[in-house]
């Protein structure tokens, strides 16, 4: 069993501490870019997306102008431990619409509803809910309620209402991150590791996956268009 959690404010470090782990261990799943895991830049979208997340955790003391709301999944029988997240920014010029940036559950517990009701809670406050999945996850966002809108490079758009809400989202600036002197030095490493030949095909897969993720994307939002 789990329990629901709702924060507004930023999060006690072991919580941060364990989303910050949920989404190193899964990055693929949670990157824009569906990096591979066998892909050799995978370390340095690990640290990237990782700090994405943590800077958003961290804008939730509302120094940084953005509107940040966390949703946790603890276990009932043990509430310091995190089963699952979901990271929502709130629209700033229209109180019923949000945008689900990031959604993770515990492979050891998922297929136990708490990805559904982590998305549940949001539509129940949010009358408009929007979110960019990969073509392959829209079957089970569908099964949720949402519906597909259109194709967003690599991934769907997708709505609770079945339209773009244009609502202002205030959201972080990324570029940033990838040019830290971290990721910098990350990249450093790899490259002495791997060779510049395998990072240069390594950028060249991850490219090839986006292009094929695009593709797919399109032919889910057709299909969707056809049958409807």
């Amino acid at each position: 069993m789990f329990i629901l959690r709702r924060l507004d404010s930023v999060p006690p470090e072991s919580f941060q501490n364990q989303i910050r782990q949920l989404v190193i261990d899964h990055v693929g799943e949670l990157s824009s870019v569906a990096i591979s895991t066998d892909n050799p830049l995978y370390p340095l979208y690990q640290y990237g997306v990782g700090l994405e997340v943590h800077q958003y955790l961290q804008a939730m003391d509302g120094t940084r102008g953005l509107a940040v709301q966390l949703l946790l999944a603890l276990d009932a029988e043990a509430p310091d431990q995190l089963l699952g997240f979901a990271l929502a920014l709130p629209a700033q010029d229209n109180p019923q619409a949000c945008v689900l940036a990031f959604l993770a559950v515990l492979p050891s517990h998922r297929r136990q509803g708490i990805a559904r009701g982590l998305l549940a809670d949001l539509q129940s406050r949010y009358a408009c809910v929007e979110l960019n999945a990969f073509a392959g996850c829209v079957p089970w966002f569908e099964q949720m309620g949402m519906q597909v809108v259109a194709a967003s490079g690599p991934q769907v758009l997708m709505s609770s209402t079945g339209q773009a809400s244009g609502a202002l989202v205030g959201r972080l600036d990324i570029a940033p991150i990838y040019q830290t002197l971290e990721v910098r030095q990350i990249h450093a490493y790899l490259l002495k590791q791997q060779g510049e030949d395998a990072m240069i095909e390594a950028e060249q897969s991850r490219d090839e996956r986006l292009d094929q993720l695009a593709e797919q994307a399109q032919a889910c939002v057709r299909q969707r268009k056809t049958v409807h």
